[in-house]
């Protein structure tokens, strides 16, 4: 990992706060699905940096973050805040999302929350949320809203899973078309999740 000004520091010794900070070809992936009558949740916003750009796009943002420290410095920041960026210091798993919400954004890789927070947004509405939570990585658009398919109904290709693993699974070599490859097959109850019902 390379230390850049970017970095944020741990809070709490909680690990996954070292794997926030981002750069601008990220960012671009985020703001390049938002649309002006979006209303955007922002989870986990950090320092504002990218709630800043998203509020010159959108109708509206709210953004969360737990750490009073990191969103201080977004507040102390030179520029004021957009008339239409409301802040939140909280815990986004325990408190109400607002129902206005059209769109989330999740940015942190290795989220280990992101079936709470989907289904919290799908609970209030909202169809869509912007992530790199499953594939860690890349940033995805996911419909909450589409359906899913038995795991097992896959027989060959990529999947994520409502409980946020992803996976190649492997089959048949003739059935891996180049349509059938481009596929993220949006799926339920995978080995995942059958290993953590498992253990409960």
């Amino acid at each position: 990992m390379v230390l850049s000004e970017n970095t944020l520091p741990i809070f709490n010794g909680n690990w996954e706060y070292q794997w926030a900070p981002y750069d601008l070809p990220t960012y671009q992936a985020v703001l390049e699905q938002l649309q002006p009558d979006d209303v955007v949740l922002d989870i986990g916003a950090g320092d504002l940096r990218l709630a800043r750009q998203m509020a010159g796009i959108v109708r509206k943002v709210y953004s969360i973050e737990i750490n009073p420290e990191i969103l201080a410095q977004g507040l102390e920041k030179d520029e004021p805040l957009p008339g239409n960026l409301i802040t939140i210091c909280g815990d986004a798993q325990t408190m109400d999302f607002p129902p206005e919400i059209t769109i989330g954004v999740l940015l942190m890789r290795h989220c280990t929350h992101f079936t709470e927070y989907a289904n919290k947004l799908k609970d209030i509405g909202c169809q869509r949320i912007i992530t790199n939570a499953r594939w860690r990585m890349s940033v995805e658009t996911v419909d909450l809203l589409a359906p899913r398919i038995k795991f097992e109904q896959v027989k060959i290709g990529s999947y994520a899973c409502w409980c946020g693993a992803v996976g190649f699974i492997q089959g048949p070599l003739e059935l891996l078309t180049p349509e059938n490859n481009a596929i993220i097959h949006e799926v339920i109850d995978c080995p995942n999740c059958l290993h953590h019902k498992s253990k409960n």
